[in-house]
Order: C-alpha cells, then sequence, then structure tokens
C-alpha cells in the first residue's frame, strides 16, 4: 500500500514539474510605460511634427531646398506621386537621424565588427566617409544567433570546396538545370532535422512567405493573421487575394472568436463555407520578442478543422534543446502544424528558407509556388553553409548536440535578467534571444543609439513604421558567440547609457536572485501537492 501511494506521489510531482516548466516557457513581460512617458512621447513627436510643417512651408516658399524625390513642375497639376505621411515622416524626422541606421561594416559580421567612420555636412542628406575605422564594436544587433556567421578556415573548408565544384551561382530555376544534389542533400536533412515528412528549400527568406502563401490560399479563403506578423507574411496574405482577418497578438479569445464567427457566417454575402481557413503566426515575433502560445492555437486550429501556417524564421535554431524551434520548446508533435516555414538568415549564417510538411504539401508547392518554378535555385556554396551548420547542430559533425543552443540559451537569461534588474522595460518571453528595450521618445531614441555606439556598442534602434509610432525602442540580438565578458560590458555601459538618459522607466521590482526563490517556491508546491495527494487517496 505503501508503495502505491509513493508512485502516486511522485507521479503528481512529476505532472506538477512538467506544467511548470510549460509555464516557464509563456512568461512573457509587457509592461506598460508610465503615464508622463507617454505624454512626453506624443510631445516629442508632435513638436517635430510641427516643425516638419513648418520647414515644408518654407520649401514651398523657395526657402529652403527638398532634397526628396518630387514631382517635376510640369506635372504639377498630377495626382502626387511621394506626397502621403511616411514621405513626410522621412523627410522630416528620418533624415535628421539617419546616421543611426546604415553604418557601413568593413568586417565579418561576427559578435564584434569594425565600422567605417563617416560624417555629414548637410545634416544626413548626403555622408562622406572620413578613412577612419572604428575597431572592435560589439555585435549586439545581428540575428547571428548560433555564431555561424564565422570566418574559421577549418570549419569553412567545405564551403569552399563546394565553391570551386558548382561554382556560386546556378544561373537556373529548380524545375530547369537548376536541381543540383546539394539542393536534395539539403532538403532530406531539413526535413529529418525538424520532423517531417519533407522539405523544400528557396534561395530567399523573404519570398519563402511572400511567394508561397499564393500557391496556398486565394479567392474564397480566409487568413487569420496575428496582428503583428512579418511583413513577408502580410505581403503574401495580400497576394494571394483571400479575405485577411487580423486578430489580436498572442490573444487566444480573439483568435477563436474570429474562428467561430468564420465557421457560423461564412463568406460575406453569399454566406457559403471558406474553401479553407489558414491562421498564420510566427514562433518569435521578431520586433517584440514574443513567442506563439503553440500549444492553444493547435488546440484552436483541430477544434475548428483550420490549417496552421508556422514562420519559424527566429525560432529555428534558437529555441529548444536541440534547436528545433517551438514545437521542441513546447513538446508538440510538428505533425501538428500543417506548414511550417523557416529561414537559414538567423541561426544558421546563410541564406534562403524554406517550407516543411508532409510529402504532398512539398510535391504541390514545386509545381504551384512562383519562387519555385521562376527564382533561380540556392547558391550551392549558401546550401553547404546550411548543411555544415545543421549538422553541427544536430552533433553528426562530432560536436556535442546542442552545445551552442544551450550557450544561448544561458547568455539570452543571463542578459534578460540583468536589464530587469537594471529598471528597463523589456518586451517578450524568457526564452526569446530577441530583447527590445523600450526608449519611447524619439530624442532618446537617437541619443541612446548615438550614445551605445562612443562606447563600442553597435546596437539597432527601431521606430515607426516598423513599430507603433508611440514604442520605439532598441532591438538586442543575444548570440552563442558572445562572451560572458562581452555581455557584461554592454550591461555597463547600458547602466550608464540608461541612467544618463532616463531611460529606466520600469515599476516594478526583480529579485537579484529569482532562481533562489524559485527553488524555494518550488520545493513548497511540492511538498503541499504531495501532502494533499496523500491525504486524498487515504
Amino acid at each position: 500500500m505503501k508503495s502505491f501511494f509513493f508512485i502516486i506521489c511522485i507521479t503528481t510531482v512529476h505532472k506538477c514539474m512538467k506544467y511548470r516548466l510549460q509555464g516557464q516557457h509563456s512568461q512573457e513581460s509587457f509592461e506598460q510605460a508610465p503615464m508622463y512617458v507617454a505624454v512626453l512621447t506624443y510631445l516629442g513627436f508632435g513638436i517635430v511634427t510641427l516643425f516638419g510643417y513648418f520647414r515644408d512651408f518654407l520649401r514651398a516658399v523657395g526657402l529652403e531646398k527638398c532634397h526628396l524625390a518630387q514631382e517635376r513642375q510640369e506635372q504639377k497639376d498630377f495626382v502626387p506621386l511621394y506626397q502621403d505621411f511616411e514621405n513626410f515622416y522621412t523627410r522630416n524626422l528620418y533624415m535628421r537621424v539617419r546616421d543611426n541606421w546604415n553604418r557601413p561594416i568593413c568586417s565579418l559580421p561576427g559578435p564584434v565588427f569594425d565600422l567605417m567612420e563617416r560624417v555629414s555636412d548637410d545634416y544626413n542628406w548626403t555622408f562622406r566617409l572620413t578613412g577612419k575605422t572604428i575597431h572592435d564594436v560589439i555585435n549586439m544587433g545581428s540575428y547571428n544567433y548560433l555564431g555561424f556567421a564565422e570566418n574559421n578556415a577549418d570549419f569553412l573548408k567545405t564551403v569552399a570546396d563546394t565553391a570551386c565544384q558548382y561554382g556560386v551561382g546556378v544561373c537556373s530555376t529548380r524545375q530547369e538545370i537548376g536541381n543540383l544534389s546539394i539542393h536534395e542533400e539539403l532538403e532530406q536533412l531539413v526535413a529529418n532535422f525538424i520532423g517531417v515528412e519533407s522539405s523544400m528549400v528557396f534561395g530567399m527568406g523573404f519570398a519563402t512567405n511572400s511567394m508561397n502563401i499564393p500557391a496556398l490560399v486565394g479567392k474564397g479563403c480566409l487568413i487569420l493573421s496575428d496582428e503583428l506578423n512579418h511583413t513577408s507574411l502580410i505581403l503574401g496574405a495580400r497576394l494571394s487575394g483571400a479575405t485577411i482577418r487580423v486578430f489580436k497578438h498572442n490573444n487566444m479569445h480573439s483568435l477563436e472568436k474570429m474562428l467561430r464567427e468564420a465557421i457560423c457566417t461564412g463568406q460575406p454575402r453569399t454566406h457559403r463555407p471558406w474553401r479553407k481557413i489558414l491562421i498564420m503566426v510566427e514562433g518569435i515575433f521578431s520586433m517584440e520578442g514574443s513567442v506563439v502560445r503553440l500549444p492553444e492555437v493547435i488546440a484552436l486550429k483541430k477544434k475548428y478543422k483550420a490549417y496552421l501556417y508556422l514562420d519559424e524564421a527566429h525560432s529555428i535554431g534558437a529555441v529548444g534543446s536541440t534547436g528545433r524551434g517551438v514545437t521542441e520548446l513546447f513538446g508538440v508533435n510538428p505533425a501538428d502544424v500543417d506548414v511550417m516555414m523557416g529561414t537559414f538568415t538567423k541561426s544558421f549564417g546563410a541564406a534562403g528558407g524554406y517550407i516543411a510538411g508532409k510529402k504532398e504539401l512539398v510535391d504541390y508547392l514545386r509545381s504551384r509556388s512562383h519562387s519555385a518554378v521562376y527564382a533561380p535555385s540556392m547558391s550551392p556554396p549558401v546550401a553547404e553553409q546550411i548543411i555544415r551548420a545543421m549538422k553541427c547542430i544536430m552533433g553528426h559533425d562530432g560536436s556535442t548536440e546542442g552545445e551552442r543552443i544551450q550557450q544561448l540559451a544561458e547568455n539570452t537569461k543571463y542578459f534578460r535578467a540583468r536589464l530587469k534588474e537594471m529598471g528597463f522595460i523589456i518586451y517578450g518571453n524568457d526564452s526569446s534571444p530577441v530583447v527590445p528595450i523600450l526608449l519611447y521618445m524619439p530624442g532618446k531614441v537617437v541619443a541612446f543609439s548615438r550614445a551605445m555606439l562612443e562606447r563600442r556598442i553597435g546596437v539597432v534602434v527601431v521606430g515607426f513604421p516598423a513599430t507603433p509610432i508611440t514604442e520605439a525602442r532598441a532591438r538586442f540580438c543575444v548570440s552563442a558567440a558572445h562572451t560572458r565578458a562581452m555581455l557584461d560590458q554592454v550591461l555597463h555601459h547600458l547602466d550608464e547609457v540608461g541612467n544618463a538618459l532616463c531611460l529606466k522607466f520600469s515599476r516594478r521590482k526583480y529579485s537579484p536572485r529569482p532562481e533562489l526563490f524559485d527553488e524555494t517556491d518550488f520545493e513548497l508546491d511540492t511538498a503541499d501537492v504531495t501532502q494533499d495527494t496523500y491525504t486524498t487517496q487515504c
């Protein structure tokens, strides 16, 4: 009898541990800024907008020259081609701060890189190089999650040999004479890595979405798209001709409401059933750092007989114990995802993308996808780089399986925890290597980027239209190639700049040693559960 009770207790504790671990994957932070921050942000944009209109008036009367493209004098009676708000934003706001983007790099974009110094004599309308180089800038902006953007001659020997054997370009499509043995080897390896029947690779990641979605859905179909999906997904949905409805980010109530309405009411006017309903989500959302609630999305997809399109551009290779993406992170069967898409431009240090799933799906796309029929094949050296990286992740090259993924997970956890302790507002999931720090005010965005570069830290700052106009941010991308000393140096300078510019808006308090609290809390929970279970059984 005691053995029976002991087995029940152990089983219950195991279930509790599994539930807690699954809950950890869904820990996300989207803290709202204090009211004064929002007010000052709107006020800042209001001031620069007023000055923008004033400068447009000066240009209209000829007191200031406009350097941007505009209609010719003989076209003054035509409908304006360039006059929209985004053009106004570019002309009057972006140009004043353009030095924070498009910085020319003159070295390998690994964990550190070199920058070519440039200056402007006309308020960023044009730049000139000074001939000087800024050396050893820590790279916190590239998607080099696993550190495969490297130039180690020993590691890249197979890539060099492939370039010698096949050349750099194929100059043909897969449908004609561009289907090489290395492409088929890569596709088989991708399918094995993900755990599906078949896969197909493409030479461009953006086109993998934008050119394949129109082959899957069309008129009479319904696409339910997360409001924060990437532009490539949005473009593909628009090109398909299908009806598009947007649900709130990672909000399962919003998604289920739309699914229920779609099933009940059908198509507009005719009320006929939709030919297909396709749910489109990302694994890791690139601007928020949040992770899709995949188990719940799959449950809704099965409940309402819809299809699921999962974009794992940022998650494949970066999350999961062996880098298999969000399906592995949540312990989900890959077969439950109808269309699995990903890119090789992030974790694999290469280029291109893939579509994976059932063999029938891939065979259908080979003859229907615009990327497959019209686009040139993937460059052979690029394909070999992906094979090399994937074999390294899988441990097929003699390295330890998941070694780089484990290092990335440790760096991500450490970096996020320290930022929270400092008082920054950061978005996203605790497992996500994409770490957005909210800056809000337009003036602070510019000052932050310039101050970090002065300290030899390369960061990416993002604003409208890539983000909502009041949620400008700096997006940090953590890499397995970052050493603890590099991260400490970045955090030290972040602390300085955050204090100088008053960027620590968070009102939450975090423990400097949260793991101790979690362990104690878990032990208490386990003891309580065990005692309750034993009492119930008795």
